[in-house]
């Protein structure tokens, strides 16, 4: 089974190029108003209203510290902190935030999970 997130999104046009250009994620779908787009096996979706969804964390999971460490010099000018490690999840992670206000976490598991791409 498979799923997809979907925001509401105010500034999809701003938004979208977020994701695609500075987190790599690839556009899946897009329709009239709203794009999908996928990250590994992540599927989320903007869709554009007059208001934006800005609750929760979308978060993004990198192979390795070095998949978290490259997105966080990409993201720098947004990130709320350097990665660190959390010992309590076995994560190494930094937070962000998108065009919007959204949260948005990088994280790689320090016990070798990986990602699926």
């Amino acid at each position: 089974m498979s799923g997809i997130v979907f925001f509401v999104s105010e500034s999809r046009a701003e938004t979208v190029p977020f994701y695609t250009d500075r987190l790599g994620a690839e556009v899946w779908l897009e329709q009239t108003d709203c794009t999908v787009l996928q990250y590994d096996n992540l599927r989320f979706g903007f869709c554009e209203r007059e208001s934006a969804d800005t609750d929760g964390i979308l978060t993004l999971v990198t192979d390795d510290r070095d998949g978290v460490d490259a997105l966080y010099d990409e993201l720098a000018d947004r990130a709320l902190d350097p990665p660190e490690g959390n010992p309590k999840y076995d994560i190494y992670h930094f937070f962000a935030e998108d065009p919007e206000g959204r949260s948005v976490g990088v994280q790689s598991f320090d016990r070798g999970t990986g990602s699926v791409r």
